[in-house]
């Protein structure tokens, strides 16, 4: 490769040990070149090694793994041929994507979708409950007259609706009060707003690897460095995230601990603590989206992630939510739970951006709040059927496919077998089915191209539909068999 190459300023450097324990998951307990290049290929495009990876010395991956060097210096010159690792003179090897192998976002096809019947699997939000918002405005209308004749400007947020997000906090078991909640336009302002207030440009963050798309993306308009670590089927590598923590010393640190976006996955109680013990010894700030949390549908909800949190480092955890979920996305109210003198911080950075969140906004999202137990007990009911319905769906149309049904959450990461996902999509879109493919979460772009997220917030008619279709998709519009492909045989 020409030394013009880029070799990025994160070192991220993989260990002889610890990649000879993935791969030989991957490809057996003593792979041949051929398999050894395949299994870290796969590794890659799976998010268990990130991109821009420096991987371990010929010699000691050989002694790692008990076969020759010349072994591993075949994989490594396949991989480098195959577009999937690049080397300098005189350099290490890293992870890298074939050109060209940085998938498309399928919203950007939604303009060339002509309209019609199309099941939007693309955004996984349900649709509002109707008779609930309907009262909740009702009594909206009812409270605005004692609002009219203030000013409205609130860049705290309401004070009674502050009161209310604080106790039902608390009665979830973390002690809050209405000082230490600020409202925001939605989820996504919280975000955005917290990493402009507590980061940098160049400072690094811990992401999950797959993550929430819309979070990353605001990771890297703020100049962001992404530290990624990987969750998989079994959830997160706790030891992981702590050799990160130490070694990345990042600045903050974005979690989705309940009901993962988009695995599903739910943290351990163990897990939490040792997090939380390691973000102390590294001063790292812990950002938590909460947005899901409410829709636990095979467990009791979890508490929050900061309940956990021991004396002296509950000040570092920030926790965002808001009500896209538990009701509908199309009432732009979030919040930030964090200490008293960080709120005021974030309430002063807000004002030149946005004042403050609309009032009658506020006032429907207080009744809500009020009747939120009784939404979520239907709400959840329907998703659970839901669920069902696409995973028999599935089985039954694509029985290729695999995935884990996620205690709750509000979607399905399925495995497709291949790298596909792109053209799937692309495919799925042209028969009346939007899907977001599995590179639109990754921390790195190209990598979870095997996977689709499918959300299962639409009723069950219409995701015994969908599936019919992107089965369709699947044998007609896509060539060659669905297994993984050989080096240097790509989807696009």
């Amino acid at each position: 490769m020409a030394d013009a190459q880029v070799v990025p300023s994160v070192d991220r450097r993989l260990g002889g040990t610890r990649l000879a324990g993935l791969v030989t998951d991957t490809a057996g307990r003593r792979p041949g070149y051929r398999a050894l290049a395949q299994a870290i290929r796969t590794l890659l495009l799976d998010g268990r090694v990130p991109l821009h990876t420096r991987l371990p010395a010929e010699r000691e991956l050989a002694a790692a793994l008990g076969v020759s060097r010349a072994t591993v210096t075949a994989a490594y010159d396949l991989l480098r041929d195959s577009g999937f690792a690049r080397s300098r003179r005189g350099a290490s090897t890293w992870t890298e994507l074939p050109e060209g192998r940085h998938p498309a976002n399928v919203a950007a096809f939604a303009a060339e979708d002509g309209g019609g019947d199309v099941i939007d699997l693309a955004v996984a939000a349900p649709a509002a409950p109707e008779a609930e918002l309907g009262a909740a405005l009702a009594a909206a209308a009812a409270r605005l007259p004692l609002h009219a004749p203030t000013a409205g400007y609130h860049p705290y947020g309401l004070p009674e609706l502050r009161a209310a997000v604080a106790e039902r906090f608390t009665r979830r078991g973390l002690p809050t009060l209405p000082d230490q909640v600020l409202i925001t336009t939605g989820a996504q302002h919280a975000l955005s707003l917290t990493l402009s207030l507590l980061g940098r440009p160049g400072d690094r963050v811990l992401v999950e690897n797959p993550s929430y798309p819309n979070a990353l993306d605001a990771i890297r308009r703020a100049g962001l460095r992404a530290a990624p670590v990987p969750v998989t089927d079994a959830g997160w590598d706790t030891a992981l995230v702590e050799s990160t923590l130490r070694q990345a010393a990042p600045r903050l640190a974005y979690l989705v601990p309940d009901f993962q976006n988009p695995t599903g996955a739910l943290m351990a109680r163990e897990q939490r603590v040792r997090i939380l013990e390691a973000a102390r010894a590294t001063g790292t700030w812990l950002l938590v989206d909460e947005t899901i949390a409410d829709i636990a549908l095979d467990v009791e909800p979890p508490a929050p992630f900061a309940s956990l949190a021991p004396h002296g480092v509950a000040e570092q955890v920030v926790t965002v939510g808001s009500l896209s979920k538990s009701h509908w996305g199309g009432l732009r109210v979030g919040w930030v739970r964090a200490g008293s003198r960080l709120i005021t911080e974030l309430a002063m950075a807000r004002v030149p951006a946005d004042m403050a969140t609309p009032v009658i906004e506020q006032l429907v999202a207080l009744h809500l709040l009020e009747g939120i137990d009784g939404v979520l007990r239907q709400r959840l009911a329907a998703l659970r059927a839901s669920r069902e319905a696409l995973a028999a769906a599935l089985a039954r149309r694509l029985p290729g496919w695999r995935w884990q049904v996620p205690p709750g959450g509000l979607s399905l990461w399925v495995d497709l077998g291949a790298p596909v996902a792109s053209a799937l999509a692309r495919a799925a879109l042209a028969r009346g089915v939007r899907v977001e493919g599995g590179g639109r979460f990754g921390a790195d772009p190209g990598t979870h191209e095997h996977r689709l997220r499918l959300p299962y917030a639409v009723g069950p008619a219409r995701l015994e539909e969908a599936v019919a279709r992107l089965a369709a998709a699947a044998a007609d519009d896509l060539a060659g068999p669905w297994a993984p492909p050989v080096a240097g045989d790509w989807v696009a």
